[in-house]
């Protein structure tokens, strides 16, 4: 994995657009929610994990920046990257992208692995932790976004 995984292509819906004629907000995070989906197959955390092991992810923090509005019919795909991990939490970055290349939107994530029966966080069973580090391993050699570790505030100058 020489960079970031990728998503399917992805389609915004109609009933995804706002009165301002573009894709709202919320939808923006349903397109990294749908990513993050398809590689957390490849870790071992899919749909499953939860029944089967008792064990589930959460999202702890979630920092999205709008770069370029999409509209319906638009077409992307979506990255993410690991940028960190130990065996309790994953740091992620993820780019919306239009089909064309074009960046619309970034997004950076901590999530937690979650031992359902408290709820707690919990260290990763031996087997999905191998699968998340070996990713993280490929993902730690490729350059590290400009954009991770954003922070929200007003720039003085």
């Amino acid at each position: 994995m020489t960079r970031p995984f990728l998503s399917s292509l992805m389609e915004v819906k109609p009933e995804w657009i706002d009165y301002n004629g573009h894709l709202n907000m919320a939808y923006y995070n349903v397109l990294f929610d749908h990513c993050a989906d398809e590689i957390y197959e490849q870790f071992g955390f899919g749909p499953d994990y939860a029944e089967t092991r008792g064990f589930t992810t959460y999202t702890a923090e979630f920092h999205l920046c709008y770069v370029r509005e999409l509209h319906v019919n638009d077409r992307v795909r979506v990255s993410f990257q690991l940028i960190d991990l130990d065996e309790k939490r994953f740091h992620s970055y993820q780019e919306i992208r239009h089909e064309d290349g074009w960046l619309a939107a970034t997004g950076e994530a901590l999530a937690l692995h979650i031992d359902m029966s408290g709820p707690k966080v919990a260290p990763m069973p031996e087997d999905v932790f191998a699968r998340v580090s070996a990713v993280y391993t490929r993902h730690r050699a490729l350059p590290r976004p400009e954009a991770v570790g954003r922070s929200v505030g007003i720039r003085r100058t």
